[in-house]
């Protein structure tokens, strides 16, 4: 492999991971805005969507939420961990997975970034049916559910094609 490939797929993986991250920022900037504007209103209603603001201190969908600040740094260490290992997997890997991985990747960075700025994670889509309303989530939360969903989709449909 030559330094000029090596540059290329740098660039090319920096920018979509760039990218994810840009555009959840710009989301949750607005929504923090609009919320402010609003003062802390939903922001936007409808039959299966609400958009209101929710600020999120423990990790996935609001699990291991807890008010003792060690539990919170020990979760953002181990998030950091976690993105660390992702690096190494994206390093590694030779085949469409990286692109899975640079979507995980995005997003988990845009929701550490908001931990360690403003101690939670702004999230604010809400879609439900009648009362039955999914955990709020954010645009960091959708890559990297949609990483997580085509890590899954390599590993049961593309490997084992390969393989045979």
């Amino acid at each position: 492999m030559t330094l000029k490939n090596l540059d290329k797929k740098f660039l090319i993986n920096s920018f979509i991971v760039l990218s994810i991250f840009l555009i959840d920022r710009f989301s949750k900037i607005y929504v923090i805005y609009l919320d402010k504007k609003f003062l802390g209103s939903e922001i936007f209603s409808s039959k299966f969507l609400n958009i209101s603001l929710i600020w999120n201190e423990g990790i996935a969908f609001g699990f291991f939420s807890f008010n003792n600040q060690n539990i919170y740094n020990f979760l953002t260490l181990l998030i950091l961990i976690i993105i660390s290992v992702i690096l190494f997997m994206i390093i590694r890997s030779k085949s469409y997975e990286r692109y899975a991985l640079l979507m995980i990747l995005g997003g988990a960075l845009g929701n550490v970034f908001d931990r360690i700025i403003y101690r939670g994670v702004p999230d604010f889509i809400d879609f439900h049916v009648g009362n039955f309303h999914w955990f709020i989530f954010n645009v960091s939360d959708i890559f990297i559910t949609l990483g997580v969903l085509l890590m899954i989709f390599f590993e049961i449909i593309v490997k084992p094609k390969i393989s045979q």
